[in-house]
């Protein structure tokens, strides 16, 4: 029923203001629309990512987004580096880390945090 549907990532935010700085000028996302005070929508290929004020912002401890960057992954990563982003090492069963990117094979990924401790990622798929 939903397998034809795009589906669009919510994540909540404790401050818009702070989060519009980072989504945008770290990330380089533009705003596509917004609901009134409280929601930024956000353009990513042909989805959207909604950004929204809650007090529950930064309670989920898992990835919440992904974007799938392919070879450039490394590329992006510098480059979100050179803009402040810091990226999150974990210790993953399998998995060696080369700089910021965890290596699984030929699975690369790379995670990191927005001001709200909402987990993002980058993989090489």
């Amino acid at each position: 029923m939903l397998g034809n549907i795009n589906a669009v990532a919510t994540l909540a935010v404790k401050d818009l203001a702070a989060a519009r700085r980072f989504y945008e000028d770290a990330l380089g996302l533009a705003q596509v629309g917004a609901h009134g005070e409280e929601v930024i929508v956000y353009r990513c290929g042909s989805t959207v990512v909604n950004v929204y004020r809650s007090a529950f912002a930064g309670t989920n401890q898992a990835t919440a987004v992904t974007w799938s960057v392919g070879a450039d992954i490394g590329r992006i990563v510098d480059a979100l580096k050179a803009k402040g982003v810091r990226f999150e090492h974990y210790t993953l069963p399998d998995t060696t880390l080369e700089g910021d990117l965890h290596v699984m094979g030929d699975m690369k990924v790379a995670w990191f945090k927005d001001p709200d401790g909402n987990i993002l990622n980058l993989i090489n798929a």
